[in-house]
């Protein structure tokens, strides 16, 4: 089905695969806020979530598929295990788009088909057709993945392949599910399928790759070279365990490396013609949007998107790229969204210049979202000179992309000292709109801050992160505090930022435990309703 000349499909399962971080639970909203910038990023395909789960999935799976899936947009995505109720579920949640997607899956390796399926290979060779053809009644882009591919017998996978195409597989997927191949090897697994799968030629070979030996990427870039096109990513690498395999730099990679890669795809050495539909310079962009709704960091030396990746300690370096940036950086920020401070704002700045500003750095807000973000905006003028993109960038989104506010901060004061105990009073208004202050003595201003929260929200739970980054340079820079709360096995994160890191961090705190409160309000809910 794939020609050499054609680009590479980059199949975005952020919203699917990624959310399975730890911690990293995204509310409805949050997913239609990240997969509507998914779309502007160009993506090919938004994975947007395992309908069948829950009905929060299957709703967020359909608004994205309502909102996002339009004619001019991307193909939206269900995941679907091999089982009828599953495919029809997917079905349902994708109907609203365009251009609709059901990702079924079925193991294929002898160590999954013994201790978890507990099914022989004829079993597995009969379902997998029979789902694949079900799934195919319902929307004929189809898209079949036999889970830990990486480990499965190369000779049962041809079987396996060969009878799904058949049945009306358009893609087929090659799972490293536990992140265990290496590169070679997984060159040399996608040319063994070119080579004896008869009917491959019928289909798009995609990839999926775990980062447990930091190799997602390597091994990616290998299949690409051996016929793989579309390749199956996160924003930032995020995903279960060690994550999945990065889309910025997997896009990167085949944009500054292009030379290199044109010649497998059938393409002049020389074409300047880019590999993939991605507008690079919304790259940086949508990397903070899921850092900062889903409250995990990325590492300043973090490849592509980290706070380090175009910086310069060393003196030698610095002389060479301010001589010419060529001989220490192999791109530019710009090419990724990533630009200089540029001061743009100040507190005699009226709403419509936020405005303007906000809609070029690519955020569209309600009339309601625009009010808050304004209210913020002047609170921060008064304190803070000048206002740059990044602040601005860091205000709306703590505004907008805040958990629902079950709790509410009303007050918070704290005294500390070189020979004083640290001491905090907090005052919250509960979700009856009771209004309760307490106060608590702790190790440090944020410690007895938190043990007073607590006090008054009365809720269980675990501090396991807390981090504090300055959004931008400045002794009256804005802090951005995120942090991570554990209850029983889940985890729950919440974030912040103000010129104050002390509010800040009271506040990111509160919208942790909103988040916790809000879902042990939902699970009485469900059990009240079974």
């Amino acid at each position: 089905m794939t020609t050499n000349s054609e680009r590479i499909i980059i199949f975005d399962t952020t919203l699917r695969d990624g959310e399975q971080s730890p911690g990293a639970a995204l509310n409805i909203d949050e997913k239609l806020t990240i997969a509507k910038q998914l779309a502007r990023l160009g993506v090919d395909v938004i994975e947007a979530g395992f309908a069948f789960t829950s009905p929060g999935d299957f709703e967020a799976v359909s608004r994205i598929a309502q909102t996002v899936g339009t004619e001019n947009g991307p193909v939206i995505c269900s995941l679907a295990r091999a089982k009828k109720d599953d495919i029809k579920t997917a079905a349902e949640a994708i109907k609203p788009a365009a251009k609709g997607r059901i990702h079924t899956f079925l193991a294929t390796s002898d160590i999954h088909l013994k201790y978890k399926l507990r099914k022989t290979r004829e079993e597995v060779l009969s379902i997998a057709e029979e789902m694949v053809a079900y799934a195919k009644s319902f929307t004929n882009d189809i898209e079949f993945s036999p889970e830990d591919a990486g480990r499965s017998d190369p000779e049962f996978l041809y079987q396996v392949l060969e009878r799904v195409i058949a049945a009306g597989a358009t893609t087929v997927n090659i799972p490293d599910t536990v992140g265990y191949i290496t590169p070679s090897e997984f060159g040399a697994l996608i040319k063994g399928i070119n080579d004896n799968v008869s009917n491959i030629d019928k289909a798009i070979i995609s990839v999926h790759g775990h980062n447990d030996l930091g190799l997602a990427v390597a091994n990616f870039l290998e299949a690409v070279k051996n016929g793989a096109r579309q390749l199956e990513c996160t924003i930032n690498g995020i995903g279960e365990r060690a994550g999945n395999a990065a889309l910025e730099e997997l896009v990167m990679a085949l944009h500054v490396r292009r030379q290199y890669f044109n010649p497998f795809l059938g393409r002049a050495v020389d074409s300047e013609a880019g590999l993939t539909n991605i507008d690079t310079q919304q790259i940086y962009k949508t990397s903070r949007l899921v850092s900062n709704l889903t409250g995990m960091l990325v590492q300043p030396n973090k490849a592509i998107v980290g706070t380090n990746a175009f910086a310069h300690e060393s003196g030698i370096h610095q002389d060479g790229v301010l001589k010419n940036k060529l001989t220490y950086e192999i791109m530019d920020a710009q090419s990724i969204g990533l630009t200089e401070n540029q001061i743009v704002l100040g507190k005699l700045s009226g709403r419509n210049a936020v405005r303007t500003r906000l809609k070029e750095l690519g955020f569209e807000l309600s009339e309601n979202d625009l009010n808050k973000a304004f209210v913020r905006f002047k609170e921060v003028a008064d304190k803070k000179k000048e206002i740059t993109d990044w602040d601005l960038e860091a205000l709306v989104n703590d505004e907008i992309q805040q958990a629902p506010d079950l709790f509410k901060l009303e007050l918070v004061q704290v005294s500390c000292g070189s020979n004083a105990s640290p001491t905090a009073t907090v005052t919250l208004r509960n979700p009856q709109g009771e209004e309760l202050t307490d106060a608590a003595i702790g190790t440090g201003p944020v410690d007895a801050i938190y043990k007073a929260i607590n006090r008054v929200v009365n809720v269980p739970n675990k501090l396991i992160e807390f981090s504090v980054q300055s959004v931008t340079a400045g002794i009256d820079a804005i802090g951005e505090v995120t942090i991570r709360l554990k209850y029983e096995d889940k985890i729950y994160s919440g974030r912040s930022a103000n010129t104050d890191i002390i509010v800040a961090s009271a506040q990111a705190y509160v919208n942790a435990l909103n988040r916790l409160y809000g879902a042990l309000q939902n699970k009485q809910k469900q059990q009240v309703t079974a």
